[in-house]
Parts: structure tokens; sequence; C-alpha cells
């Protein structure tokens, strides 16, 4: 796993440092109050290699059984294009965004259409749509 300094910009692109922002959902202080704020943090947990908070917000259906992710690759950004319901007091929402990465010295682009609900109330990721 990666240390993602404290008082740096949160890699989620919020505009908040990082202990601000993502770092109390990665350490279990707080919950995503907001379908967004999950997958912000998520984003985040991927640029930091955090798989056991990768796997603690995945829907107990859709989880996998393990998780490894490809060293190769380097988070660059994150760009939410929409987001639809996924508020305080709803029970399920949708997020679509932009993560662009870089891999073998040449940028790329994941686009996707993610689906999260509230499970015994809290945010967890359930399954995408892929767009690109």
């Amino acid at each position: 796993m990666k240390t993602v300094p404290i008082d740096m910009p949160c890699p989620c692109g919020s505009g908040h440092t990082y202990g601000q922002c993502c770092r109390p959902f990665h350490r279990g202080d707080a919950e995503a109050p907001t379908a967004e704020a999950l997958m912000r943090s998520r984003y985040t947990a991927f640029v930091a290699g955090d798989v056991d908070y990768l796997l603690r917000t995945w829907h107990p259906e859709t989880r996998p059984a393990g998780l490894e992710l490809d060293p190769a690759l380097a988070w660059t950004g994150l760009q939410i294009l929409r987001a639809r319901r996924g508020g305080e007091s709803d029970r399920a929402g949708t997020v679509e965004f932009r993560a662009t990465y870089r891999e073998g010295g040449q940028e790329h682009a994941q686009q996707e259409q993610s689906t999260f609900v509230r499970e015994d109330g809290r945010w967890v990721y359930r399954d995408a749509l892929s767009q690109s």
C-alpha cells in the first residue's frame, strides 16, 4: 500500500486535503455520507493501493473473494461526470465518472457508471456498466 500524505490534495479531486477528505473513510473513522463521496474514496483507495477498503466497501453479493491491483497502473485523475440520487437520505444512487491512468508510459481513461446502495445504513459499491 502507498502512503498518501494527510496534508496533500486528496487524489479524488475534492479540493480538500487527504486528511480532511478520504482518510477518515479509509481508516474507518467515518462512513461516506453519499454515493459520490464513496466513489471518490474508492478512487483514492485505488491510488493508495488500499485493497482492504475496496473490499470492505463492496456489496457482499458482487464482491470478489480477493482483489489484486496492478502495480504498473498509476492513477492520475478523477472527474465526476454525473451523480444521480445517492444523497444522504437515498437508498441507491449512480455515479458516472472518468478516471485517467498511466500504464507503460501511455495515458488511458476508464469511464464507468457505478451503482451504489445502502447496506446496513452505509453506502457500498454494487456494480458498474463499463463505458470505455
